[in-house]
């Protein structure tokens, strides 16, 4: 398993925070988050950026047993 961590529009739209979810790539993971969660979170995920433990991971990187994946919409800052 890993822990998901959801933050700003990503933690709105899938209405929790924190999960667990079966480790793999990160497209399996991403299609377990949709499958939980709906197609509100699908649009949100197009715009974000997964980081497991801390590294930013795209479809094909794995996402390993044990890791943490942050899902970070884009932020506004200055």
């Amino acid at each position: 398993m890993i822990t998901v961590r959801y933050f700003a529009a990503a933690a709105e739209a899938a209405g929790l925070d924190t999960e667990q979810l079966p480790a793999g790539t990160a497209a399996q993971v991403r299609a377990a988050m949709v499958g939980l969660h709906g197609a509100a979170l699908d649009r949100v995920l197009g715009r974000c950026a997964l980081l497991a433990d801390g590294t930013r991971v795209e479809a094909d990187d794995p996402v390993p047993v044990g890791a943490t994946l942050d899902v970070l919409p884009p932020f506004a800052g200055g």
